[in-house]
């Protein structure tokens, strides 16, 4: 939990993985685990890649300037249309 909490890069989605594991019932906490280990892998793979974009100002040809901050959330099961806590249904 500590480690998942410290690879997110955005007080955000540390605060958003924070509620779901404490609103989250014990039997459904690692799926909602595992979607947010895979959130932060996935945050972590493009670090190379973002600390580049910032050493030189310009985003490599393969990546977008789009906010990418709602996949994320999203693919940690983040649903907006509910209170935290659950993950994806």
């Amino acid at each position: 939990m500590d480690r998942l909490h410290h690879a997110l890069p955005h007080s955000a989605s540390r605060q958003q993985l924070l509620a779901d594991v404490h609103l989250t019932p014990v039997d459904e906490l690692p799926a909602v685990l595992d979607r947010w280990a895979a959130a932060a892998e996935t945050l972590q793979a493009a670090a190379g890649r973002i600390a580049a974009a910032r050493a030189t100002q310009s985003a490599p040809a393969e990546d977008s300037a789009a906010d990418r901050t709602a996949d994320v959330l999203r693919d940690a099961g983040h649903r907006g249309d509910r209170a935290p806590g659950r993950g994806a249904a």
